[in-house]
This record gives structure tokens, C-alpha cells and sequence, in this order.
């Protein structure tokens, strides 16, 4: 009894500021229970028919958004076992940049099955094992089977990609439209690497957004626009053969910095002082037009002492231009952001290299406002999508989903590959794991199994939102995939989908529903890492705040 009481006291003192949970099972469906409570909030905007979630800040800013990334990121998610969904959302996001709502779905069906596994006796280091050689497998048959070459499908392919992306998204009623523009803008600013890679950069696409008129209206424009106008309107309109200078600093009357204070007796030389303040900027500016620029933009102010040389010049001056765009032009016309004159000996000094070039810079006037947009950048190509939309939140959910499309052109171009969407892909891999599952003679063979089933939630909910029979077409879609692969006289069912608008099944390869394969590949390797990541915790400490002492 002794030794059992300091046993005790020796606990309690361990764990003194902490709070441990009952047992290792109620951790894990709690986690679970999370996980699955985040995923059901984004399961009903899932595939074409999907529905649009309002979300409401504290302060009244409204999003009404189907976008996964943009939902979970828009929660104020606190359990730890949640927040690792909503960063797996972003990952894919930035990774793949569609497929973020699919990714938490699958993952936290995984989770579940995984769950009920280990209710049953089955220890989660066999359930991880089995996840991880059916991930690999998955990844394997997409590769190998299931991915079909760009060049194959031909040029469709890519407007196919980006239609099957859209058609989920507020723009899916101008399909063609929108798509055709997407391919256009990642295909125009194409570039080579120093390795001789071919890429795509999506941010060398500037997206714009102006009030008014229909979206059919939006349209795409070679060039990089701003959503900046001149400081002054003596300056010039148009600049042909522009020399680009980009400004950190003010381009205003110089003043001391804060703290700083001078007492002056002599009222002659305050105004010397004042006379000196407006000759730094003059000398600043002329330096910087002497380097040969006539196009300058700030980052910062510039006021009407500055406005007045630079119209002397002929010189365009466009200020408070954001940081973000800032080093976009630079990379587009090979300038460098220049954030302070000054050089080593203290004197101001402005050299032409910092200066870059583009054909021509011009404003152009949208609706109400006007735009300056960069034609013909030296060192890159880049283009500018300008969206037209009724309001604000329109146009905001206009814009995350020409992001996506864009991605996932980005994504078939660099990958060369693509694969039928519509549930092919995760049916395929379900009758192909299912199969490959029964061949395993060791415990893992439970979890590969409840992997393959696990695949099977995303054309469930698909049908589910399209408002079909959801079980009667699941089952029609496994048995046309599991006659493909054991039937080879039945090979073409490989490609078979589903058709949520008639509710039926069809080749979607043909139909043009089409997904990059890398969205399917990372798809299953990031849901199962997550599953994994969750699945490993089997206890919870957390750490009280103590209580202030009154």
C-alpha cells in the first residue's frame, strides 16, 4: 500500500498542470470525429452539382465560395486534429491548385475506416503499413494504366482539363469561353530554364477585376496590367520602348526622420533648409531620368514637387503600387526593385542596369477606372486576365476559379498527362486494389482493402450532389472497371465514368472529362499522409492554464 500511495503521489505530481484522457481509443474517435465534421462541411460542394457555402466573419465580411482551400482556411478550426485537414487543404492548394475539397474527403474517409479497424482488435502500425503499400500500388496503376499521354488527346485535352475544372465553379455556364482563355494565358507565357525545361509560370498571369457588364465580357490581355493609373495627367498616355525604374522609397519633399529636430534661430535658414528638402528629390529624380528611365513606379508617394519634373521630362510616374506586383514587372522586364539610392560612400547614385524594358506602356480605360498595362516584357511573357461581373463577391469567386483552371492547365502541360474524371479514376483504383489485396498473405491485407473501399466516397458523393442514385451507379460503375481489368476483350470500359447530369455511365475519356494526373497522384499521397499523421496519435496531453493568484 505504501508503495502504491507514492505511486500515486509521484503521478499526481507529474502531472500536475496537465489533463491526460481517459483511454487511447476515445482520442482517436474524437480525432476522428473531427476530422469527419470538417470534411462534412465541405462534401456538399464537391463535383459539378456541388453547392456554394456563405461564410461570415466577425466583422460582417462576407465569402460565398465551393472552393475547399478557401472554405477550411475561412474556419477558425482549434482542434489539432482538424487544423492538420485544413493545412492539407492549403498544401494541395499550393501543390496542385484544384482537388483541395477531394483531398480532405478521402482523407478523413481514410481515417474512419481506419478507425473501425483498430476498434477491432487490428493495431494501427498494421492499419499504416497496409495504407502506405496501397498508396504506392495507387500511385503505380495511375501512372502506368490509368494516365494517358497530352499528345494522345490531342490539343482538346488541355480545354477539356480546364472545362472539367471550371464546370464545378460559378463560371460553369460559359464553359468554352472561359476555358479557351485559360489555355490561352498559361500557353502564352511559356518559358524555357536555365536547365532547358519547359514551364508555365500562373503567376506571370495577372488576374484583374472590374464592376460591370457580363463575364462574358471578361477577356485576356498580352501584356502585364495594373490596376494603377498615372499621378498626374500631364503625364504622358502611351511610353513606346519603355525603360522600366521600380522605386521602394518616397518620391516626396525629403524629410527628417521621426525624432529627428533642428533649432533654427535664423529665419533665412529655415528657408534654406525647405529650399534644400525639394532640391534632394529634384536631384533624385534627375539622376534616376539621366540613367535613361521614363517609366518610374513607387511603391510609395509621390507628391506634386515630383509629379512637376517628371511631366517636365515626358515621363510616366504611377505610385503607391503594391509590393506584390511590384516584383512581378520586375521579373517580366528584368528590372530590380531599388530601395534606396545611397551607395557605399553615402552619395545617391542611380545605374541603368536596375532599369528594365518592355515594348510599350500604355493606360487603358476599363468601366469606371483605368488600367497601365507592360506589352512586350523582355524577360518574360506574361498576360492579364481581366474579369467582368455584377459584384464583388461575383468577381471574387470568378477569380479563385480561373486560379484553379489555370493550375490544372499548368499542371497537364508539365505532367504531359491526364486522366478521366467523373469517379473513373477512384473506381478503377478501388476494383484494381481490392484485387491486388486479396493477393497479400499477411495482416496488411485489411488495410488495403478498407484503402480501395475508402476511394469509392468520392463518386458517392458525387452522385449524392448531382442528386442520383448514388448506390445503383457506383455499382454499375465497379463492375464496368472490374470487367476491364479482368476482361481483356472489355478493355475500353477502362475510361468509363459517370454522366451526373442524365445519371448514367459513359467514357469520359471521349466525353472530355478530363483531370491532371498529378492531381490524382498527389490526391492519394497527401490524404494518406495525413490519415497516417492522425491516425499515430493515440493519446492527448493537454496543459491547463493556471489559476492567477487572487
Amino acid at each position: 500500500t505504501c508503495v502504491a500511495s507514492e505511486a500515486r503521489s509521484l503521478q499526481t505530481a507529474t502531472m500536475s498542470g496537465m489533463e491526460l484522457h481517459q483511454n487511447k481509443e476515445d482520442v482517436r474517435s474524437q480525432n476522428v470525429r473531427a476530422t469527419m465534421s470538417i470534411a462534412n462541411i465541405v462534401k456538399t460542394s464537391l463535383g459539378p452539382e456541388g453547392l456554394d457555402k456563405m461564410l461570415v466573419d466577425d466583422v460582417g465580411e462576407t465569402t460565398v465560395t465551393n472552393d475547399g482551400a478557401t472554405i477550411l482556411q475561412l474556419l477558425e478550426v482549434e482542434h489539432p486534429a482538424a487544423k492538420v485537414l485544413v493545412e492539407l487543404a492549403q498544401m494541395q492548394d499550393k501543390e496542385v491548385g484544384d482537388g483541395t475539397t477531394s483531398v480532405v474527403i478521402v482523407a478523413a474517409e481514410l481515417l474512419k475506416r481506419a478507425n473501425e479497424l483498430v476498434k477491432r482488435k487490428i493495431h494501427p502500425t498494421t492499419v499504416i503499413a497496409g495504407y502506405r503499400i496501397a498508396a504506392k500500388e495507387a500511385v503505380r496503376f495511375v501512372n502506368k494504366q490509368l494516365g494517358v499521354k497530352t499528345e494522345q488527346v490531342g490539343k482538346t485535352a488541355l480545354i477539356n482539363a480546364a472545362k472539367t475544372t471550371l464546370s464545378s465553379k460559378i463560371l460553369n455556364t460559359d464553359l468554352d469561353f472561359f476555358a479557351q482563355m485559360c489555355v490561352d494565358a498559361i500557353s502564352h507565357v511559356k518559358t524555357i530554364n536555365s536547365l532547358g525545361e519547359t514551364r508555365y509560370p500562373v503567376k506571370a498571369v495577372n488576374i484583374l477585376k472590374a464592376h460591370g457588364q457580363g463575364s462574358r465580357q471578361s477577356q485576356f490581355i498580352s501584356g502585364y496590367a495594373l490596376n494603377c493609373t498615372r499621378a498626374g495627367q500631364g503625364m504622358p498616355s502611351f511610353v513606346n520602348d519603355a525603360k522600366v525604374a521600380l522605386l521602394d522609397f518616397d518620391l516626396r519633399r525629403f524629410r527628417l526622420a521621426m525624432g529627428v529636430q533642428v533649432v533654427v534661430t535664423d529665419p533665412e535658414k529655415l528657408q534654406a533648409i525647405q529650399d534644400r528638402e525639394i532640391d534632394i528629390v529634384k536631384e533624385r529624380i534627375a539622376k534616376i531620368l539621366d540613367a535613361g528611365a521614363n517609366v518610374i513606379l513607387t511603391t510609395k508617394g509621390m507628391d506634386d514637387t515630383a509629379m512637376k519634373y517628371l511631366i517636365e521630362r515626358g515621363c510616366m510616374g504611377i505610385r503607391r503600387v503594391t509590393k506584390e506586383d511590384m516584383r512581378r514587372i520586375a521579373k517580366c522586364t528584368g528590372a530590380s526593385i531599388v530601395m534606396s539610392m545611397s551607395n557605399l560612400d553615402g552619395d545617391d547614385v542611380f545605374e541603368a542596369a536596375h532599369l528594365g524594358r518592355c515594348d510599350c506602356v500604355k493606360e487603358v480605360r476599363v468601366g469606371d477606372n483605368e488600367m497601365t498595362v507592360f506589352e512586350g516584357t523582355k524577360m518574360h511573357k506574361s498576360g492579364t486576365i481581366l474579369l467582368r461581373g455584377a459584384n464583388e463577391y461575383m468577381l471574387d469567386e470568378m477569380e479563385r476559379s480561373m486560379h484553379d483552371a489555370l493550375c490544372v492547365v499548368k499542371r497537364a502541360l508539365e505532367s504531359g498527362k491526364v486522366v478521366p474524371g467523373g469517379g473513373c479514376a477512384e473506381a478503377a483504383l478501388s476494383v484494381y486494389l481490392e484485387n491486388f489485396a486479396v493477393q497479400l498473405a499477411s495482416r496488411e491485407q485489411l488495410g488495403v482493402a478498407e484503402f480501395a473501399d475508402a476511394l469509392l466516397v468520392i463518386p458517392k458523393t458525387l452522385a449524392v450532389n448531382a442528386a442520383q442514385d448514388a448506390t445503383d451507379l457506383v455499382a454499375k460503375l465497379r463492375a464496368s472497371h472490374f470487367l476491364s481489368q479482368t476482361d481483356d476483350t472489355k478493355k475500353n470500359l477502362m475510361y468509363t465514368g459517370m454522366d451526373l447530369v442524365n445519371g448514367e455511365l459513359r467514357d469520359n475519356l471521349n466525353a472530355g472529362v478530363l483531370e491532371p494526373a498529378m492531381s490524382k497522384v498527389k490526391i492519394l499521397q497527401f490524404a494518406t499522409e495525413a490519415a497516417i499523421t492522425v491516425l499515430r496519435i493515440d493519446d492527448m496531453i493537454k496543459l491547463e492554464k493556471e489559476e492567477e493568484e487572487q
